[in-house]
């Protein structure tokens, strides 16, 4: 039995057939094949019930499997342990996109000091995060804090969470929006307000359209007008425009064309403003969090979980 064989074994195990499993691993179905059956000789019993192309994991696969993606990432901690900086890590990070849009500097900050280093973000949904997590997919996942407190689903009692701060939603515009010219000029005859933040009423805010996602940035789930956290059934918007493309929904803000409840590292871009509503009598804060394996993780994980959660830096609700 050999670390490339258990590799190729890993890989065969998560994919319906040989040829979905070769061109993962960019081998060819033969080379799959071979190592699979050597792997089998080695171990004295069949790992699948083939039929066809197709394969299936039999009780004695399953349990090599649990322990093959333990062998494998002790060899891979070990390994880049030894080889220091020059170690060619492989970081596979996942979770929603919104929220690795904003932890995306950070987590290449934190690798600059290994050249070698390959780094790859995956956007998708926590429960589907988490998931890839369990599998060995992923060597972190960032999600909120909510889809972890019931310790359900994919959870693991080997993960080791880190606090990575608060995302607050904020409602935000266009420098080209024709109510940030409005309040803008509102401000500097004397509105008081945080700096760059803008004050507005309810109404003033209301009479303009929305653009909002029909899923929610971090679960998925489908949640209509309440999506993206804002209170519609206290502040009815007009929402005009619906994706769950985040990229379109950023260019119809940005554009000028709608409004948008985001998450408050949004306004990092200059083309944003923050509007204050006077009269909004809620706030949707989450909290999010690094999940990594503790036992299976190397001395780059705990640092790079260690600089994730410095580079947080509290905003200021204005």
């Amino acid at each position: 039995m050999n670390l490339p064989d258990l590799r190729v074994f890993v890989c065969a195990s998560r994919l319906p057939t040989l040829g979905a499993a070769a061109q993962a691993l960019h081998l060819t179905p033969s080379a799959v094949s071979k190592a699979l059956r050597r792997l089998e000789e080695s171990l004295g019993h069949a790992l699948f019930d083939r039929s066809g192309k197709q394969l299936v994991l039999n009780p004695r696969g399953q349990l090599l499997l649990a322990r093959a993606q333990d062998l494998l990432a002790l060899a891979d901690q070990t390994r880049a342990d030894l080889m220091g900086d020059g170690a060619a890590l492989d970081s596979r990070i996942g979770g929603p996109a919104i929220l690795l849009w904003r932890h995306a500097a950070a987590i290449t900050q934190a690798l600059q000091s290994y050249p070698a280093a390959r780094q790859q973000l995956s956007a998708m949904f926590e429960q589907d995060a988490l998931a890839a997590l369990a599998r060995g997919d992923l060597t972190a996942a960032i999600v909120t804090s909510g889809v972890i407190e019931g310790r359900g689903g994919a959870w693991s009692d080997d993960w080791q969470v880190t606090p990575l701060g608060t995302v607050t939603m904020q409602l935000t515009a266009s420098v080209q929006h024709p109510l940030v010219a409005t309040l803008a000029a509102g401000q500097v005859a004397g509105v008081a307000g945080a700096v760059g933040t803008l004050q507005a009423s309810s109404a003033e805010v209301l009479a303009h359209d929305f653009v909002c996602p029909q899923r929610s940035l971090f679960a998925g789930v489908v949640g209509g007008a309440y999506a993206d956290g804002w209170r519609d059934d206290q502040l009815p918007r007009k929402i005009r425009y619906w994706t769950d493309d985040l990229q379109l929904l950023m260019a119809l803000v940005k554009a000028g064309q709608a409004l948008a409840y985001l998450p408050d590292s949004a306004l990092d871009d200059p083309a944003l403003r923050r509007i204050q509503v006077s009269d909004c009598g809620f706030v949707c804060c989450v909290e999010v969090v690094l999940v990594w394996p503790r036992e299976r993780a190397g001395y780059w994980q705990q640092q790079l979980a260690t600089i994730l959660a410095a580079s947080v830096t509290p905003r200021v609700a204005g």
